[in-house]
């Protein structure tokens, strides 16, 4: 069998290189190396072997792309490509992204770095890539056919500019934008502030928000859906497929989080208040700062998170929209709460054997296993120290734990409650259930009827 990395190398080297100004081919032929990554597992950091110092972010079930100084400048290079994601354990989904994943690996520079980015495009279709949120010149913004041709299957482009801001950002096409962000192709980008204790933290997690539409069985979503999305993700995982934030008590965590998706998002931490200290345009001043548990994001926008994790827990942290913490939903199933419909499923199981009553009481189906489609998930799957997790989607844990090292992101399994600190069953005598106050008698009732003021006040005698 070949040997993939040769084959990519083989690949590159021969590749035509154009962008803001043409290239010489011995140039093409020195493009710097182009890592893959196939995992789907949340790697650890990487920190900054050459170029000017700073404190390394982790990508949620992602990883930071290496990068060489040539001369001053920090090379990267991106190759767009057909990937293959595990979206959870059981299911595969055929995307486009780069290096090897969907989303691409992040990018992180330091302000007033010049950079300089390669991009490869190994997909059937031209493609480009928009700097989100970057300040540059109008030839390096990425939008086919305003500010540059695209780049041609095969082709090779050269971005290159001097990240000026230190910030939150994201990078995505602007080339048939509906089709290659609906397959995945987006990535995160982190500029770090030019001087390392500005802005410090002490863990820093970035990860993108999107969704997909894949029918169960399917492999490759649906590119023209625009608003029934039936998987919900964080850097395209679902849980519990999706990694745990490992934090130290009394650490400051930032948390990054993009939307790339077709809805905004609610995001909600548990057992903690934040602040929300940066967006799209940078960092937001102490001042102006203000507290929440759930932070709204829009579509297209960067948010930036800090809180002190001083409250040691297993704490959930997800999308508030109900829909969006469930795998696979179907959007014509109706509701059979209260529906007693065993006598129409035992004549049912006369012509499908192993038919089940589903939703009568409730849509957790009490446990039930039923067998799915190939390459799919069950709606919510994620198993606790307590049973069942309800979830699936937009959901994972904040795991905080005393006694970790500074770097250790490694999962410490399940939360020991202290004694005494647990919900649990009550089977003593319970006291009298408080009841709402007798309220006065309506008109139909023979109360009096309700008086209206001039004006259009309204009140009840």
């Amino acid at each position: 069998m070949s040997d993939p990395l040769n084959s990519r190398r083989s690949f590159l080297s021969g590749a035509a290189l154009v962008g803001a100004g043409i290239v010489s081919r011995a140039a093409a032929a020195s493009l710097p190396e182009a890592p893959l990554q196939a995992s789907a597992a949340t790697m650890a950091p990487l920190a900054p072997l050459n170029g000017r110092p700073y404190h390394p972010v982790v990508t949620l079930n992602g990883w930071t792309l290496p990068w060489r100084m040539k001369d001053n400048v920090k090379e990267f290079h991106l190759v767009a490509e057909p990937v293959l994601r595990e979206i959870a354990p059981g299911m595969s989904a055929h995307l486009w992204g780069y290096n090897g994943q969907s989303p691409g690996p992040t990018i992180e520079v330091v302000e007033g770095d010049r950079v300089r980015i390669f991009v490869t495009n190994k997909l059937p279709e031209h493609t480009s890539v928009h700097w989100h949120g970057q300040r540059l010149p109008n030839g390096m913004d990425g939008v086919t056919g305003l500010t540059q041709p695209g780049i041609a299957p095969g082709k090779t482009f050269v971005y290159e500019f001097v990240a000026r801001n230190a910030g939150t950002y994201m990078y995505h096409p602007h080339a048939d934008e509906m089709a290659q962000m609906a397959m995945g192709m987006m990535g995160f980008w982190i500029t770090h502030p030019a001087v390392p204790s500005q802005h410090a933290v002490d863990r820093d997690f970035v990860f993108l928000l999107n969704a997909y539409d894949i029918d169960p069985g399917s492999y490759t979503p649906k590119v023209n859906t625009m608003t029934d999305f039936n998987l919900w993700t964080f850097n395209s995982r679902a849980f519990p497929g999706i990694d745990p934030m490992v934090v130290r008590k009394d650490d400051r965590v930032r948390i990054r989080v993009g939307n790339l998706t077709m809805t905004n998002h609610p995001i909600h931490l548990h057992g903690h208040r934040f602040e929300v200290t940066g967006t799209d345009g940078g960092w937001v001043p102490p001042s102006a700062r203000w507290p929440e548990v759930t932070t709204d994001i829009a579509v297209g926008q960067m948010r930036a998170i800090e809180f002190v994790a001083d409250a040691p827990g297993d704490w959930s942290f997800h999308c508030h929209k109900s829909h969006h913490t469930m795998n696979a939903m179907g959007h014509a199933v109706p509701t059979m709460i209260g529906v007693d419909h065993s006598g129409v499923a035992q004549r049912i199981n006369r012509l499908v054997p192993g038919y089940m009553v589903m939703g009568d009481k409730g849509g957790a189906m009490d446990g039930m296993q039923m067998p799915l489609p190939e390459n799919t998930l069950p709606m919510m799957s994620g198993q606790g120290p307590f049973g069942r997790i309800d979830m699936g989607g937009m959901f994972t844990v904040v795991k905080v734990r005393e006694g970790l090292a500074r770097d250790d992101y490694r999962d410490p399994g399940w939360y020991r409650h202290p004694a005494g600190t647990v919900a649990h069953e009550w089977t003593g005598e319970l006291p009298p259930a408080p009841v709402a106050p007798n309220l006065p008698a309506t008109p139909a009732e023979g109360g009096d009827a309700m008086n209206v003021r001039r004006g259009g006040a309204m009140h009840h005698e």
